[in-house]
């Protein structure tokens, strides 16, 4: 382990053999660093190819690490005595921030010092400084935040987006959202053609405000040889095996995306209460704990952990703040997976292609005017 300063070149990959770098910022979210350090300490045991830039308080980070033996000769510590929390305002961070872990954290993938950086700190904090920072790709108005939604489609998930990057879409921006929903699920899922859909109030074309018709025109358009739009969905299919990538604007997605935990979480009320009210009730329990315990990793928020900001120049990747080791873990996997399949230069080219496609489209449509 080594402690440096912001100043310092990027790190070396150790001797151990690692080959991706990820900048994780310790003193974000609710459970505090050691929580952090004890996920990276998970990531590191499955997978000796990641190593660590960890920004944070040096003193607390030093005597974690320590006793982590997984972690030995994997982690440069950055001093940032700065802590963005969970009620700071994000115009605020953005005058004030320097200096915090999580500027830091995003500031080592500006420099190419890491390929991504994970964080579970204030989600719109976070993504005013990654704005700030990174910048945003080229033909991208408004970035967006993409969830993992578990479903029956054979990978296990769908992807959501946008879940709260930005209350506001318009046709542009759904189209966009298509492109990069689709960039993901091939190089973050391993789907080869992923399915696109655009949420609705219905799956009649004649149904949706005036920019989900405009923009369900623009996916069916750029879909040919990169994806395929099935059309408008609507709320039921989002945990179905229709589509793989479901596209949707911010207000709606976070709607959407909490009313979902909190039905989870209901529904796992409910199964404890019905196996708890009698005896016979508990005995049933136990005969059924194999099939229980099945479902409960099946729906496991924290395997899922892990919102991705897409259309920055940059990959960051955004942890529950209540996310115990294990999801602090699988936030840093999705991280691993993306920078090892060349995400970010994919999705910067998928976003270029697509802006030069609605770039002729539009003037396609103003010729015909």
């Amino acid at each position: 382990m080594t402690v440096s300063s912001a100043s310092t070149p990027a790190p070396r990959a150790p001797d151990t053999g690692g080959s991706v770098v990820i900048s994780v910022d310790a003193m974000g979210g609710d459970r505090g660093p050691s929580v952090v350090v004890a996920g990276m300490a998970e990531s590191a045991e499955k997978n000796p190819e990641i190593r660590f830039i960890v920004h944070g308080d040096q003193e607390q980070l030093t005597g974690l690490i320590a006793r982590r033996k997984v972690l030995a000769g994997r982690c440069d510590i950055r001093h940032a005595g700065g802590v963005v929390t969970m009620h700071d305002k994000p115009s605020q961070i953005i005058r004030k921030g320097e200096g915090t872990s999580m500027w830091s954290a995003v500031e080592s993938v500006k420099q190419g010092e890491a390929q991504v950086a994970v964080s579970c700190g204030n989600t719109g904090a976070l993504m005013a400084l990654s704005m700030l920072r990174l910048r945003k790709l080229p033909g991208v108005n408004r970035p967006a935040i993409a969830c993992l939604w578990p479903s029956r489609s054979p990978q296990g998930f769908n992807i959501m987006l946008d879940v709260g990057a930005d209350i506001r879409a318009d046709a542009h921006d759904l189209l966009q959202y298509a492109l990069m929903g689709a960039s993901y699920a091939r190089n973050g899922l391993g789907v080869e053609m992923p399915r696109v859909g655009l949420l609705n109030v219905g799956t009649e074309e004649h149904k949706g405000r005036a920019e989900l018709k405009q923009a369900h025109e623009m996916i069916e358009q750029a879909a040919p040889g990169s994806f395929t739009y099935v059309g408008f969905v609507e709320g039921g299919d989002l945990p179905s095996d229709r589509v793989d990538v479901i596209v949707t604007d911010g207000f709606t997605g976070n709607v959407a995306l909490k009313t979902g935990e909190g039905t989870a979480k209901l529904v796992g009320d409910f199964l404890k209460d019905a196996f708890s009210n009698s005896i016979m009730s508990k005995f049933a329990a136990v005969l059924a704990m194999t099939s229980l315990k099945r479902l409960q990793k099946r729906i496991d928020p924290r395997r899922v952990n892990g919102g991705i900001f897409l259309g920055l120049n940059g990959t960051v990747v955004k942890s529950h703040g209540s996310a115990d080791a294990t999801g602090v873990s699988a936030a840093i996997k999705l991280a691993f997976t993306l920078a090892k399949s060349g995400f970010q230069d994919r999705l910067a080219a998928r976003v270029a292609q697509g802006a030069v496609a609605a770039s002729v489209s539009a003037a396609e449509a103003g010729e015909a005017s």
